[in-house]
């Protein structure tokens, strides 16, 4: 077990490391408007990094007449999504491309730069996940209410179902539907919690176990990290797959 402070030399036969200490939010600029605290975290400044990087990836590599490595990464990506949306939503999703290709690489590079030792993964944390999911889900009930008006509401009512199992069925399509971005957050925060504790314990067994025991836990943890690192790009793909699936609703209206 880790000991209780997360430092290091917590007594004998214990972990050098908290595996939870790395999710840790940490104020790095005090703000507060009235009861308001808006202070600059760490979780803030990685967001910032983000964006930057993204950015930078995306106009860097598109400056150059001659394509290089970047542009040719950007361009991969580029298609990769149009091609994704194209076969979900057809040509009636293209007006929603720069929103889900936003989604997808803000959330590739923020798992992807979370690997990077002492960095900060965001998406780890609830509170981010959350918010990204609640975007998509009020962003989709509010394209579905604007392209269909109150016609949207035949959604939670299946076709072609006996009168007398309608009123359970609608229940449970409305739990379902109200259930989108707590089951779209979890999973993406679950799965990238999951991971990281999981590198840093075995992580701190290798330390524990020194240089002549070590190198099992040390196998386990580059195993453990190709795996964090197909994780970290199916979890984006994933969140972007049903964002597409939820414009789909929508949009076109098929249930």
């Amino acid at each position: 077990m880790a000991t209780q402070s997360g430092e290091p030399g917590g007594g004998e036969g214990g972990l050098a490391i908290d595996p939870m200490h790395q999710f840790e939010i940490k104020r790095l600029i005090n703000l507060k408007f009235g009861g308001l605290d808006a202070s600059f975290t760490n979780a803030s400044l990685w967001m910032v990094i983000i964006v930057a990087a993204v950015a930078l990836l995306l106009l860097s590599g598109s400056s150059k007449m001659i394509p290089g490595r970047l542009q040719s990464v950007g361009e991969l990506a580029y298609e990769f999504i149009a091609n994704m949306m194209r076969d979900i939503l057809g040509e009636s999703g293209r007006a929603f491309f720069p929103f889900v290709f936003t989604l997808f690489m803000f959330i590739l590079a923020a798992n992807m730069l979370g690997m990077i030792p002492y960095s900060f993964t965001v998406t780890s944390h609830i509170i981010v996940t959350f918010g990204l999911a609640a975007t998509v889900f009020l962003g989709a009930t509010v394209i579905g209410f604007i392209r269909h008006g109150a016609g949207y509401l035949k959604l939670f009512v299946p076709s072609g179902v006996p009168v007398v199992l309608l009123p359970l069925l609608v229940v449970i399509e409305t739990i379902s539907y109200f259930t989108r971005p707590i089951s779209l957050s979890v999973r993406l925060f679950a799965n990238m919690m999951a991971g990281h504790t999981m590198l840093k314990v075995f992580a701190g067994f290798v330390v524990a176990m020194g240089v002549l025991g070590g190198w099992i836990p040390l196998a386990f943890m580059v195993a453990l990290t190709g795996l964090e690192i197909l994780v970290a790009f199916l979890q984006a793909y994933v969140f972007a797959v049903l964002t597409c699936i939820y414009l789909n609703d929508a949009i076109n209206m098929h249930h």
